[in-house]
């Protein structure tokens, strides 16, 4: 019997045709094509059965080119595909299939409105975007226009003491050394001890830029007392210090290789120096950071210094504190920091019953 014509066959029915023609030239047994694709043995007598009837032709999926029985009619993706044009071409996928459920009453999953929308040039998948390039950020123009803070917790006298903390000032515009303060932990108040003596050597810089830890950022705004500010935060403002979150490391690059240099170079001056205490190493930081920007910091842009001085109305006593707000009770306590607080019963404090009053530490 003579065939004419071009099948086209997947890969997988070819496979499946050399093993059906074995059987039919009884070149294989039955139970072995059987177990070879999977079917069972009356599958592959039925596939005999045809392949001897029709050839080649008869082992080709009788559904190609037949329209999916759960494909939605293309009167409804015609009707979605202009409404997204119309109304939803700049949303994404996921929105676009919201509003037309919410809006237009057409039902489509999220991964129908995608394959719509990328076929008709709305929408780029992620995979086919180009990288995005983060070009590194220039400099500040000025010496104290933006400081960098961040702190970083090692082992600075190796095995001579316990794991500090080291709170690192750079400057942006310089990469210079401002301020190194050792301490036991990086918590606020050792923040405010470092901050205090860099705005008395310093001035007070434009702003500060940091990353997100918890003594600069609020995670959870509703928790907090100081609707959405923490201490450091608060006490900048009243400084008229800006304060800038960095979004990730990269961005606050300035100190964050400054904490590389540092972990080797300040390691080393410490044991060649026999340093083992916090005090100490405070009192060394000034000689080392005056090698450090002898060695390593860069002249800036501008030759203007935007640090500016403290005014006489700013006491960082008052401002450099710790504040709360606590309710006095009607048995005239208060409670703050897991500690209950007895006031002397005078008229004056009568008067607080109810009331929030600051609590300063």
């Amino acid at each position: 019997m003579t065939r004419t014509g071009t099948i086209t066959m997947s890969m997988r029915e070819l496979d499946r045709l050399k093993v059906i023609e074995a059987v039919a030239e009884s070149r294989l047994m039955t139970w072995r094509a059987a177990e070879r694709l999977g079917l069972s043995r009356r599958q592959v007598e039925r596939l005999v059965i045809r392949y001897r009837a029709e050839g080649a032709a008869g082992l080709v999926s009788q559904r190609r080119g037949v329209r999916s029985n759960h494909q939605l009619p293309q009167t409804v993706l015609d009707r979605a595909l202009e409404l997204i044009h119309e109304r939803y071409a700049d949303f994404g996928p996921t929105l676009a299939c919201e509003k037309l459920r919410e809006c237009h009453g057409l039902v489509l999953s999220k991964e129908t409105v995608r394959h719509l929308m990328t076929d008709a040039g709305l929408w780029v998948p992620r995979k086919q975007r180009p990288p995005k390039v983060y070009q590194p950020r220039a400099r500040r123009a000025c010496f104290g226009e933006l400081v960098q803070i961040d702190g970083c917790d090692h082992y600075w006298f190796e095995d001579r003491g316990p794991a500090c903390a080291l709170l690192v000032f750079v400057d942006d515009a310089t990469s210079q050394l401002m301020h190194l303060h050792f301490a036991p932990t990086e918590s606020t108040f050792s923040y405010f001890e470092a901050t205090r003596a860099y705005l008395e050597r310093h001035g007070k810089p434009v702003a500060f830029y940091s990353d997100r830890a918890s003594v600069f950022y609020v995670h959870k705004r509703d928790e907090t007392a100081g609707k959405g500010v923490t201490q450091f935060g608060r006490a900048m403002y009243e400084l008229n210090i800006d304060t800038f979150c960095a979004n990730s490391s990269p961005a606050k690059g300035r100190v964050e290789r400054a904490h590389l240099t540092l972990q080797d170079r300040l390691v080393k001056e410490l044991r060649l120096r026999d340093i083992s205490t916090i005090a100490a190493s405070n009192a060394f930081a000034c000689v080392f950071m005056a090698a450090y920007n002898a060695r390593f910091a860069k002249p800036p842009r501008s030759a203007y210094d935007a640090h500016r001085p403290l005014r006489d109305d700013e006491n960082l006593d008052a401002v450099l504190t710790w504040r709360v707000q606590r309710k006095v009770s009607d048995a005239l306590t208060l409670l703050n920091d897991r500690v209950l607080w007895l006031l002397d019963d005078t008229p004056a404090t009568r008067r607080l019953i109810g009331r929030y009053i600051d609590v300063w530490e």
